[in-house]
């Protein structure tokens, strides 16, 4: 991609990914999960997506200070100098206003991509040619976008962002954001055709996004002065917690969005594997020393000794670091509401 206007990728590391426990733990997130392409860890494709996007020198990892050592380990060409290590978890509000501060620091001007490190995306000259346009509409003005993709069903496990009159290449306005729907809303919002899923990738120029937090954004914007101090720890400390949807997205006077010409899917629980990865006859995604014999439409994760299905069709069986967890596919969206029961980090 062209370094005109220049373009700095940030990759979000951080959180657990819980709907994907026992698999998913504290000390290896979801993002270091082997959902990537080849088996690579989900971390290893976003940080390679940003590179290609920005180049050496204009990538950006946030996370703690825990998850650094095994992101360095899992990602092997991450530059030391990319790595910022988030003070404190206070969302992705924070995180990202950290994030174009130190861009608009050192790169005045330069427009910002904002990805997760935990999605599956494909294929790479469709995100190269989504991300352009972003970047070529966010350098123009001082809108910010979003990047939203069609829906081909009626999701209720991701929030969604309501399309409206076109202003450029590939761009629409974004009138509104709105949260993750019922079943028949959801149908709604497919039948319309105005409503986009919000995959939670960003587009912006940093000086513009951080005008935005400044202005409407009560749980950050009055500790930005600390960032101008270099006070990074500090501004952690005193922001709100709150999420770039809620605290700058939804507020922010004009907001745009690219709709994706690529495939997308933020592997949000179990059953999201029966999507993204490739299924034998029967239906059954297998990773590990798994076996589906008679059975249909079932997902087996085995790191702990062999698993074996019979018979069987819909369920979930995952087995890793010392637990196994037995559900049905339907069931495996409400897995926060099992891990709040058992006292596990959520």
């Amino acid at each position: 991609m062209p370094s005109e206007p220049p373009v700095h990728a940030v990759v979000l590391a951080g959180g657990i990914g819980s709907r994907f426990w026992p698999a998913s733990r504290p000390g290896r997130p979801k993002q270091l999960l082997p959902l990537g392409r080849g088996g690579a860890p989900l971390a290893r494709d976003a940080v390679d997506r940003a590179y290609r996007l920005a180049g050496p020198g204009r990538v950006h990892l946030v996370a703690s200070a825990d998850l650094l050592p095994a992101l360095r380990r899992a990602v092997p060409r991450l530059e030391e100098s990319a790595c910022m290590t988030e003070p404190r978890p206070m969302g992705t509000g924070p995180a990202l206003a950290w994030a174009a501060h130190e861009i608009e620091r050192t790169d005045p001007g330069a427009v910002m991509v904002s990805l997760h490190a935990d999605h599956r995306i494909a294929p790479d000259e469709a995100f190269g040619e989504t991300l352009g346009r972003a970047v070529r509409a966010a350098a123009a003005g001082d809108r910010l976008f979003c990047v939203g993709v069609r829906p081909d069903r009626p999701e209720t496990g991701y929030g969604y962002v309501r399309t409206g009159e076109a202003i450029g290449e590939g761009t629409r306005v974004a009138l509104a954001f709105v949260e993750k729907p019922d079943g028949a809303t959801a149908r709604r919002y497919l039948e319309e055709g105005d409503y986009l899923w919000n995959t939670g990738l960003f587009v912006w120029r940093a000086d513009a996004f951080l005008e935005v937090v400044a202005d409407r954004c009560p749980e950050i914007g009055p500790e930005l002065g600390r960032l101008d101090a270099g006070d990074a720890p500090g501004f952690f400390e005193s922001v709100r917690r709150v999420s770039v949807d809620v605290g700058v997205m939804e507020r922010a006077p004009t907001v745009g969005v690219v709709e994706a010409s690529f495939e997308w899917d933020d592997l949000g629980v179990w059953s999201a594997l029966l999507r993204t990865l490739e299924a034998d006859g029967a239906g059954n995604v297998v990773v590990g020393a798994g076996r589906a014999v008679e059975a249909r439409g079932n997902v087996v994760w085995a790191e702990d000794g062999p698993v074996t299905l019979f018979g069987v069709e819909g369920l979930v069986v995952a087995r890793s670091g010392g637990q196994t967890l037995v559900t049905t596919v339907d069931r495996a969206p409400e897995l926060k509401r099992l891990l709040e029961a058992l006292g596990e980090p959520t």
